[in-house]
């Protein structure tokens, strides 16, 4: 124990850095939830599935705060209190990436059950769905303080201290499991809106350019979804899989960090982009809405 003590000064500009992260995370995301609490017509399941995300980023933001404070403000230092952040780091993080799958799903069932998606796709379904995701993920946060941790067997510590390596390896190869699924469902977005895209050219008798500008910013979207994830988290679940606890510090830090910082870049992507959403913004900070803002809605080319 004092040996990673006496080792704390050399992660801590890291450690301050991933802080700032933090609290930045924090107050982007309860920016996002403030806007959809405080706005009734944002109650559609879509609108729902945002505020889990933003939720589970809040909660992530605010486990960065409490896993530095663990470690450098908490003295004498707690093994409970330890666990307890890390926990919330787990829960967190794991709900973020499900949540992310959950919008990914939805777009597709959006756009695959076009005619039927707002009567299958009630409120209070997609409700009981996010719960059961929520107390999935709040299990998998209660591992380490039921025992599923390296507290008492320093050796078997993984990157992810104090998760063990085998434990780190089922993490890190579900991640990338998920993040394949992703992919998968993005494609199939893709191709679907790039059908539909065709079909109502076709009907309206639109030029080709109008399809092709259509498509291709369904095109952007989905590179600029997909890109950010993997940027973001791929590099830190590859090394999650490959390194422990005898690799040096500054490669785990190197890594974690874009990694934290994609929950930094998912408001922007998911909600700050969202036209109701930039609506609802705009009356709230400046009580009007500007004239140059497009009220064009948004098409199945739009994923």
């Amino acid at each position: 124990r004092r040996k990673l003590t006496q080792g704390c000064p050399l992660s801590l500009p890291w450690d301050i850095a991933l802080c700032a992260t933090g609290t930045a995370v924090a107050g982007e995301n309860a920016l996002v939830l403030a806007v959809l609490f405080y706005t009734p017509s944002l109650r559609a399941p879509m609108f729902l599935l945002i505020g889990s995300l933003a939720l589970a980023d809040l909660l992530a933001g605010l486990g960065l705060v409490a896993n530095f404070a663990v470690r450098y403000l908490l003295r004498p230092p707690s093994e409970a209190a330890e666990l307890g952040a890390a926990g919330l780091l787990l829960a967190a993080f794991s709900a973020s990436v499900c949540s992310l799958l959950a919008i990914t799903v939805d777009r597709y069932l959006s756009l695959y059950n076009a005619l039927t998606y707002h009567s299958e796709r009630t409120l209070g379904f997609t409700c009981a769905m996010v719960l059961l995701m929520w107390l999935l993920c709040l299990g998998v946060g209660l591992l380490p303080l039921l025992g599923w941790n390296c507290l008492r067997d320093q050796s078997a510590c993984s990157i992810l201290r104090p998760v063990t390596k085998d434990n780190a390896a089922v993490l890190a190869v579900t991640f990338l499991l998920l993040f394949a699924l992703m992919m998968q469902l993005y494609l199939q977005i893709c191709k679907i809106a790039f059908r539909h895209a065709q079909q109502i050219a076709v009907q309206h008798q639109f030029i080709a350019t109008a399809q092709a500008t259509s498509t291709r910013k369904g095109l952007s979207t989905l590179s600029l979804i997909l890109g950010t994830f993997a940027l973001c988290w791929i590099p830190f679940a590859i090394y999650s899989l490959v390194a422990d606890s005898s690799y040096p510090v500054v490669y785990t830090y190197s890594l974690a960090l874009p990694a934290t910082c994609n929950s930094l870049i998912n408001p922007i992507i998911y909600a700050f982009r969202n036209p109701d959403i930039q609506k609802s913004l705009w009356l709230a900070c400046c009580g009007c809405i500007p004239s140059t803002f497009s009220s064009r809605p948004r098409t199945s080319s739009d994923v």
